[in-house]
C-alpha cells in the first residue's frame, strides 16, 4: 500500500509550501518592492510627505524593509542595527492620528496588492498592517 502524505498547504503548482512566510512569499526583494511602492504614495501625500525627511528617505525604506522582513521570519538585520522595534516609542514624535493611521493604509494597501501575493498571504500580511497601523495611533487630535 503506497502512502499519500497530507498536504495542508499547497503553491500555485500544487506543490507543498514549506518555509516561513517571509520565504513564501519571495524574501527580501517581495519586502523591498512592497515598501518602495508604499513611499511612491507616501511622495505625494500632505499629511505623511512631512514625516519623512528627504535626506533620510531611502533610511526610512530601508529601516521598514528590514523591520517587516525580520519580522516575518528573514534576517534579524533590524535587531542587530537598532535593537528591539518599539515601535510606538520610535513613532512618538510623530502626530499619528485616525487621518494619518487611514492615508498609511491607503498607501500600504496599493503597495501590498502590486505584489500579487496568493489570496491567503495578501490576508495575512494585511491583517498584520491593520492592527500594526492602529497600534500607532497616539493622537486623536485633527
Amino acid at each position: 500500500m503506497t502512502e499519500n502524505p497530507v498536504t495542508l498547504r499547497s503553491g500555485p503548482s500544487g506543490e507543498a509550501v514549506g518555509g516561513n512566510f517571509w520565504e513564501q512569499v519571495g524574501g527580501r526583494p517581495t519586502f523591498e518592492k512592497l515598501v518602495r511602492a508604499f513611499y511612491v504614495g507616501v511622495k505625494d501625500d500632505e499629511v505623511l510627505r512631512p514625516m519623512y525627511p528627504e535626506e533620510d528617505l531611502e533610511g526610512a525604506i530601508q529601516r521598514l524593509t528590514g523591520f517587516l522582513e525580520q519580522y516575518w521570519g528573514g534576517p534579524t538585520t533590524y535587531s542587530e542595527e537598532r535593537g528591539h522595534p518599539r515601535l510606538r516609542m520610535r513613532h512618538a514624535a510623530f502626530k499619528v492620528n485616525p487621518d494619518a493611521r487611514d492615508r498609511w493604509l491607503a498607501h500600504m494597501h496599493t503597495a501590498m496588492t502590486s505584489l500579487e501575493l496568493s489570496q491567503l498571504h495578501e490576508a495575512t500580511l494585511w491583517s498584520y498592517l491593520e492592527r500594526a497601523a492602529h497600534a500607532m495611533v497616539n493622537t486623536l487630535d485633527a
